[in-house]
């Protein structure tokens, strides 16, 4: 099997490249290169160096991707029939997607290789920029980077900016974690005479100087906590904080158990965000729920017990078994396959309970308790067999509440108030309701149409007690119809 000879052309220009490179360079009968734009290349033909680039093929796509693997192709198959030798920017093993084909084609038993190293373009701009990259940096893709792979806190690096285009991704791509007045650095030619360094706020990135092959983009490590919101560990190094002998006291003090009631009012707001289709408050409401889970997370890493990575691996691992139509090769046929598949799956994984009833309580709320049990027993059978069965329930259990509730004690009058409720629950089962959300929407409705009762009262004497109930309920019915206007 003939050998394809990578060999790397550095980060500058000819005085820094290697003098056996440049020997194997100026003796090749048959040279290819990924790209004739490149400055070693430019000075060897005017010594006459004859080459065949791979440009014209970047002219046939519209991404990068299918250009690389034409490339890696096209080399494969000249090997077929003789030694090749192939030259790339910088060093053959850092950024260089064509040889990282090739690897892999290597290994499919495909090709044979052999890469001799050029200069990275690292080199010259840890030197262009005076940075240490033992203080942590990454190196992204361009053409391939998401928000969610940037740390804010190290040096970064983004290689593969090779026009206007491409700085505009990685600029939109940036703005979704840092600020906009965000200082970064093009570095163009790193380490050669023709080397520039450019500073400018990261809106200017993609109009504020030309950029080609030899340029890269450099984000400077955010420093300041203010800078770096937008960072999940900056959230959880505020909590972290919050929680330390140094911190806020009143945060110190909170315990599972004390943090319940907020978990549920910060619920609560949320779903009313939802119900009133505001954005702005969901995003809101959204992150004080996030901060009930931090908390939580930090109490068990506070008390030795487990920590926000535990929470992580659970619910990931959880999302992965459960959605085998996803992450695995299940075949569905719609959402109700997905459920029943859900179910099975979690049947599966939870160990046997000796009531059917177990776990079904809802320490938020005693309307989905009652939901939850009823519907679970109406599974195994246990339920009328339409609504008509629970209707006449109704007007049983009213009957002895209100008998009870004439002449009964408060303990039985209760007791029948519980059975009044829970039949009501039943119904709205058989309805398919959420007996919650339609508690929580009565009592909107009654909060928005008692404003415009107080409104009235204001305008009027400002005092409840100068008006009749007969009143009061006259402007409850203004409240009633302008509702219905509103509908």
């Amino acid at each position: 099997m003939n050998t394809i000879h990578v060999i790397g052309l550095g980060a500058g220009d000819l005085d820094q490249l290697p003098f056996g490179v440049y020997k194997k360079l100026k003796q090749a009968t048959d040279l290819y290169v990924r790209t004739a734009d490149h400055p070693v290349l430019a000075e060897l033909a005017e010594e006459g160096l004859a080459y065949t680039s791979f440009d014209v093929v970047y002219e046939k796509h519209d991404h990068f991707e299918p250009v690389y693997a034409e490339i890696a192709a096209t080399l494969i198959g000249l090997a077929e029939r003789q030694d090749v030798i192939y030259a790339v920017p910088g060093h053959p093993l850092v950024a260089e997607q064509t040889v990282q084909n090739l690897i892999e084609a290597e290994k499919n038993g495909e090709c044979q290789l052999s890469i001799e190293g050029g200069q990275s373009f690292l080199d010259a701009i840890f030197g262009a920029l005076r940075i240490d990259p033992i203080e942590g940096f990454q190196l992204l893709d361009g053409t391939s980077m998401h928000s969610d792979q940037v740390n804010m806190v190290q040096h970064v690096l983004i290689a593969q900016v090779y026009d206007s285009f491409s700085a505009s991704e990685v600029k939109l791509t940036l703005m979704e974690k840092y600020p906009e007045e965000y200082p970064v650095t093009i570095v163009t030619a790193a380490g050669s005479r023709d080397e520039v360094l450019r500073t400018v706020p990261l809106y200017e990135l993609d109009r504020a100087a030309e950029v080609n092959n030899l340029t890269t983009i450099y984000v400077p490590p955010a420093t300041e906590r203010l800078d770096r919101v937008k960072e999940w560990q900056t959230f959880r190094s505020i909590v972290a904080q919050l929680r330390s002998p140094e911190g806020c006291p009143w945060d110190r003090e909170q315990t599972h158990e004390s943090l319940r009631p907020f978990l549920l009012e910060e619920a609560h707001e949320l779903l009313q965000a939802i119900e009133d289709q505001d954005d702005e408050a969901i995003a809101e409401e959204l992150g004080d729920v996030l901060l009930q889970v931090f908390l939580h997370a930090q109490i068990g890493q506070d008390n030795g017990y487990f920590q926000l990575e535990d929470v992580l691996a659970a619910v990931s691992s959880k999302m992965i078994r459960r959605h085998p139509h996803v992450f695995g090769d299940v075949e569905v046929g719609g959402s109700d396959e997905v459920v029943a598949n859900w179910q099975s799956i979690k049947a599966e994984e939870k160990p046997a309970t000796e009531s059917i009833l177990d776990g079904q309580e809802r320490y938020s709320s005693s309307l989905t308790t009652s939901y939850n049990y009823q519907k679970k027993a109406a599974k195994v059978g246990f339920t009328w067999a339409d609504a008509d069965g629970a209707w006449e329930k109704l007007q049983e259990e009213l009957k002895e509440f209100q008998e009870e509730a004439a002449k009964g004690s408060s303990e039985r009058q209760l007791d029948e108030l519980g059975d009044l409720l829970f039949t009501l629950v039943n119904i709205a089962r058989f309805y398919e309701l959420s007996p919650e959300q339609a508690m929580a929407g009565a009592n909107r409705k009654f909060r928005e149409r008692f404003a415009h009762v107080e409104q009235r009262v204001k305008e009027g004497t400002g005092n409840f007690s100068d008006y009749s109930l007969e009143q009061l309920d006259q402007f409850w019915n203004e409240a009633k119809k302008m509702a219905r206007k509103g509908d």
